[in-house]
């Protein structure tokens, strides 16, 4: 029957909008996801019928906005196939959850421990490290990716020994779309020893992440990502792992017993979540994921796979024209710039007329360093898009090109 993506597009009220009086074209989505009505309608019941602080009463409201919560725990638990629920820990999102991880690490690491971190990180998997490292002692090493923006195994090969700790790593870069053999990066680390935390928010709704055939040790994404809200995410962690972490923040929920001569920790999952959480959020990102799954992860892939191959193919035909990340192996991530023109100019004249892209450095400046340029245009697709959509793109770009030029 094809994908439907017309009745799918009708989920999204925000697709109804027109910017600069043309009818939106969002391709911004590496940046933030759009919503379905079944998210917003799930944040708005909740505040409208559930509104009440959760674990702590009694009453009818908060036990139903606890049961809300935690059932969306358990989505997580199942989509992402973690082995246990308390596995799964709530934060804000990509960045708080690798955050909580690294400062964990603080109390691990001794002088001279390394921890290998891809050279194409955004920058949330970057500073926290740094941060542990000049801490610690620690020592930061960097896994170079090669002209197409691929990591170079062959580096790890020789980076990896003894020393080594921690591997940091995208799923898929965030500036690029490539994605990263993480199977095999995971294998290299446990043959030594060392343990691995991936970086998952670009992946989390274009690839179906397996965690326990993965063997990762973390993965975090953010709803945000995923069609879900703003504001919060998931941590997974290995249960052994977790528990022999330190708590992140101190205060109510994530203490089991508080005397003033000193205090005992809550087990997981809540020993990671302290204060009253971002509930409506949490609700929501269980919604968001139950709509993905009404959709099928796999059907997305494959619609957005062949948006990637038609954008590219196109894009292509305009002179000038480079595209980074051109591989294989990548999600519906176009990152490209025009040989005379800044990215920045490129991304004003397409918001002129209605087609929202990312221009910069897209909290990668590594990359862009590595490259050698200012930043790019990045076009990132979603399965609410369309090749008409990528049509009027294209069309864009080359007035661009035939203003600026």
């Amino acid at each position: 029957m094809g994908f439907a993506v017309e009745k799918i597009r009708a989920d999204f009220p925000i697709l109804q909008r027109q910017v600069h009086n043309k009818p939106l074209i969002y391709f911004d989505n590496a940046a933030t996801s759009q919503k379905p009505k079944a998210v917003i309608d799930a944040l708005v019941h909740y505040y409208s019928f559930q509104n009440a602080n959760i674990h702590r009463g009694v009453h009818a409201l908060s036990q139903e906005a606890t049961d809300a919560y935690e059932q969306a725990r358990d989505q997580l638990q199942h989509f992402f196939n973690a082995r246990h629920r308390q596995e799964i820990i709530f934060t804000a999102g990509t960045t708080h959850s690798i955050n909580i991880v690294a400062h964990g690490y603080r109390s691990i690491l001794k002088p001279g421990d390394e921890i290998i971190v891809g050279q194409a990180e955004h920058h949330s998997n970057i500073v926290p490290w740094q941060m542990a490292c000049d801490l610690t002692g620690a020592v930061l090493k960097v896994l170079p990716i090669d002209n197409n923006g691929q990591l170079k195994l062959q580096a790890l090969n020789e980076l990896l020994g003894v020393k080594t700790k921690l591997i940091v790593v995208n799923h898929v870069s965030n500036a690029l779309g490539t994605i990263n053999p993480i199977e095999e990066i995971i294998e290299k680390a446990h043959s030594i020893g060392a343990k691995v935390l991936v970086d998952g928010a670009q992946a989390s709704s274009h690839i179906k992440v397996d965690l326990q055939k993965l063997n990762v040790d973390y993965y975090t994404t953010s709803a945000h990502k995923m069609c879900g809200p703003t504001g919060v995410g998931m941590l997974y962690g290995k249960k052994a792992l977790l528990e022999a972490l330190p708590p992140y923040q101190g205060g109510g929920e994530m203490i089991k017993e508080v005397y003033f001569e000193g205090t005992t920790y809550a087990g997981l999952p809540h020993k990671f979540e302290a204060g009253t959480p971002n509930i409506a959020g949490g609700i929501g990102f269980g919604a968001a994921i139950l709509y993905l799954n009404s959709i099928g992860l796999e059907e997305i892939a494959a619609y957005e796979h062949d948006l990637l191959v038609y954008a590219t193919d196109e894009l292509k035909q305009i002179q000038g024209l480079k595209i980074y990340g051109d591989v294989v192996e990548k999600t519906a991530v176009v990152s490209f710039n025009i040989e005379g023109i800044h990215p920045y100019d490129v991304g004003t004249l397409l918001d002129q007329m209605g087609i929202a892209v990312r221009t910069g450095q897209h909290c990668a400046q590594p990359v862009m360093d590595f490259y050698g340029i200012p930043g790019t245009v990045r076009a990132s697709l979603a399965f609410y898009n369309t090749k008409e959509e990528i049509d009027i793109l294209v069309k864009g770009v080359q007035r661009a090109v035939n203003m600026l030029l």
